[in-house]
Parts: structure tokens; sequence; C-alpha cells
């Protein structure tokens, strides 16, 4: 899948009941039309839905408030904003076009990336987005969060505020 908009991730070998779970969330929400892929990296699911990533992350917030047994193969969701060749100029454009879009003269941000099969060292990308960015960088309780996220060909880049990732975990725990 090229053109996905969600990373969803699950416990290892329940990859196709989390692709089930994502699908049956998203007709719920609304997109009966939505489509998912189990990809090679054990636990991860690529998704590509016509709502928008970060408010599917919001619902999926609301679900597990009120009905947590909702939700019990999909461990997390990352909303994407951008998808490009997970080359450190193609997500230093990328990264540097959302950021100058959302992230204001006096906020602060933090780069988060993972990778997974990919030869890019961590520590470079982040250098590169942190130089398209120009903004203050606070790694501790960043206004906004820069997510790049590399499998394999594809590099998915999203700029969010903290909050805004979905760790059912974390939901499930409560305030």
């Amino acid at each position: 899948m090229n053109d996905f908009n969600l990373i969803v991730s699950t416990f290892r070998f329940r990859e196709e009941d989390a692709a089930d779970e994502t699908l049956d969330l998203l007709d719920v929400f609304g997109d009966p039309d939505a489509e998912a892929e189990i990809t090679d990296v054990t636990g991860l699911i690529l998704a590509r839905t016509a709502m928008n990533p970060i408010a599917v992350v919001e619902k999926l917030k609301e679900v597990v408030a009120s009905e947590p047994w909702e939700v019990r193969y999909v461990l997390r969701v990352l909303p994407i904003e951008k998808i490009v060749a997970p080359e450190l100029e193609d997500i230093q454009g990328a990264a540097g076009e959302l950021a100058a879009a959302r992230i204001g003269q006096d906020e602060s941000f933090r780069v988060t990336v993972e990778k997974r099969h990919s030869h890019l060292h961590s520590a470079e990308i982040i250098d590169y987005v942190a130089e398209a960015v120009k903004r203050k960088v606070n790694l501790e309780n960043p206004d906004w969060v820069v997510l790049v996220e590399i499998i394999g060909k594809h590099a998915g880049i999203s700029v969010v505020r903290p909050g805004q990732v979905f760790s059912s975990v974390v939901e499930k725990r409560g305030p």
C-alpha cells in the first residue's frame, strides 16, 4: 500500500485480527471503504481511510473511554499526513512543509523517529528534520511532535500534538 494514512501496531501473530478490527472500527466511524494491509514487519498494519487520520485517533480514544472492550487487538495507531521516499532530503522537505503550516514561531517541537527495514540512522534523520523546522526544541514537553515513520520503501510524516497518537494501553489505563 503506497498511500496509507494510518500505521497500526498489534501483538505478534494477531495482525489479521487487528486489521479486521481496524476496518470494523473505521466502518463504524463512517468509512466503509477503508483498506488495511498487513506488512512484512511483525505486528504492523498499514491502513487507508477517507477520514482525517487525526480525527480517527480522537474517535478511537472516545471508543475506549466508553466501550474499552471494543478495542482488543489494536495497540497503537499513528496518523500519517504525508508519504515520501525514505531519503533524507524527501523527509526533510515533507516535515519542513508540514511544520511550517502548523507550528507557531513561539511553539516548540520534538522529532520522533521509528524505523523498520531502513539503512538511515535516527540521529541523522532528526538533524535533517530539525534543520528544516527552525523552531525551539523541547524534548520533554513539546507543543508539537514531528513523527517520522519509516517502513521499508516508505516514510510517513506527521506533525501532531503529543496527545494525537493512540495507544490502547494508555487510554485504558485512564487519566
